[in-house]
C-alpha cells in the first residue's frame, strides 16, 4: 500500500515551539540540569530543545536512555526493555526527560520511576506531542510542544517501521486511497 505524509506542524511552528519550551524550562531554575533524551525518537527533538536551551541561558548536560515498547510496527508493547541506560550519576540533578511522544505514558513512566530510584533531585518530562486520549500509564508531561491528533505521526525523528524520520517537519500517514485533493502533502 502506497502512504502519503500530510504535514501536521511544519518546521517554523516546530523551532518556535521549541524556542518557547526552552524558554519555559529556564524559568524553573534547573541545578545541575540533565537532560536525557529517550531515544530513537526524541533525538532531532532533544537536540534542537537543549541548543534552545544554551540560548535561553542553561548549560544542561546530556544522556540517553534506549528503550524498547515497540517493534517495527505502530503498536506498543507492556514489555519495556532497556537496550542503552543512563550513565551519569543523577543523584541530587533536575532532570528533564525528552521524549518525542506522550501516547501510552508506559515507556516514560518507566524511565522517570528508574531515574527517581537512582536519587534524582527531580524529573520532569518534556514531551514534543501529547496524546491524552491514548494514556493508560499515570504520567502526565510537564512540558508538551504540541497536542497531536489521534493519528499515527512520522518525521523530526519518529518513524513507522524505522521510515520517515528524516522528515523536517512532523506529519501524519494516510492511504494513498484515503489522500483529499485539497490535503498538503509533505515533501
Amino acid at each position: 500500500m502506497t502512504v502519503n505524509i500530510h504535514t501536521l506542524f511544519d518546521e517554523d511552528a516546530i523551532a518556535l515551539r521549541v524556542s518557547a519550551l526552552a524558554d519555559e524550562i529556564a524559568e524553573g531554575k534547573p541545578q545541575k540540569l540533565l537532560v536525557v533524551a529517550v531515544l530513537k525518537g526524541s533525538f532531532i527533538f532533544a537536540a534542537d530543545l537543549v541548543r534552545a536551551m544554551h540560548r535561553s541561558g542553561l548549560e544542561p548536560e546530556m544522556e540517553f536512555i534506549h528503550l524498547s515498547s515497540y517493534g517495527a510496527g505502530t503498536q506498543g508493547s507492556d514489555n519495556i526493555r532497556v537496550l542503552r541506560d543512563v550513565e551519569s550519576d543523577v543523584n541530587d540533578r533536575d532532570i528533564i526527560l525528552v521524549d518525542d511522544i506522550l501516547e501510552s505514558g508506559r515507556t516514560l513512566a518507566f524511565a522517570r520511576e528508574r531515574l527517581n530510584k537512582r536519587g534524582a533531585r527531580s524529573v520532569k518530562v518534556a514531551a514534543l506531542l501529547d496524546k491524552p486520549e491514548r494514556r493508560k500509564a499515570a504520567i502526565s508531561a510537564d512540558y508538551v510542544g504540541f497536542a497531536c491528533p489521534d493519528k499515527f505521526v512520522v518525521g523530526y525523528g519518529m518513524d513507522m517501521g524505522h521510515a520517515w524520520r528524516q522528515l523536517p517537519f512532523i506529519g501524519y500517514v494516510v492511504p494513498s486511497e484515503e489522500t483529499a485533493a485539497d490535503d498538503k502533502t509533505g515533501e
